[in-house]
C-alpha cells in the first residue's frame, strides 16, 4: 500500500508539472487544507482551481523526491513525508528550491484522494 501512496504523490507532483487541472482535481478531497508558508487554510474546489491557475507564471520542475517514509495508518488512511526538489520549469536558470512535504490520502468510493498537504522550505 505504501507504494500505491508514493506513486500518488507522484502522480499529484507531474499534474502540478504539467499544469493539468484534471489530474490534480481528480487526487485532491474538497475541501482540502494546505499548510505552507502562507499559514494554514482549508481551500473548495472552486478556490483550489483559481490556485492552481493563477500558479501558471511560475512552472515548477520536480527535480528530485527522496527521504520517503510512507505509512498505511488506517485501511483507508495512508500519510507521507518526503523531501522534494523543485527547479524553475521555464528557461529562467533559478536556484533549485528544497522542501519537505506530507500529506495525508484517505480511500472514498475506492478512490485515493489528498484531504492535507504540507510544504516546508528547508533553509540553505
Amino acid at each position: 500500500m505504501e507504494t500505491q501512496i508514493i506513486e500518488l504523490e507522484k502522480k499529484y507532483w507531474k499534474g502540478m508539472e504539467n499544469h493539468d487541472y484534471d489530474t490534480v482535481k481528480n487526487l485532491t478531497l474538497f475541501p482540502c487544507v494546505i499548510a505552507g508558508k502562507n499559514g494554514v487554510q482549508s481551500v473548495d474546489e472552486s478556490n483550489f482551481k483559481k490556485m492552481f491557475e493563477s500558479g501558471d507564471a511560475h512552472k515548477i520542475k520536480v527535480v528530485a523526491i527522496s527521504n520517503v517514509e510512507a505509512k498505511l495508518i488506517a485501511e483507508d488512511t495512508a500519510i507521507i513525508g518526503y523531501l522534494i526538489e523543485l527547479g524553475s520549469g521555464d528557461d529562467k536558470q533559478n536556484q533549485a528550491m528544497k522542501c519537505v512535504c506530507t500529506s495525508t490520502w484517505i480511500s472514498k468510493d475506492n478512490n485515493w484522494v489528498c484531504a492535507l498537504h504540507t510544504e516546508t522550505e528547508l533553509s540553505q
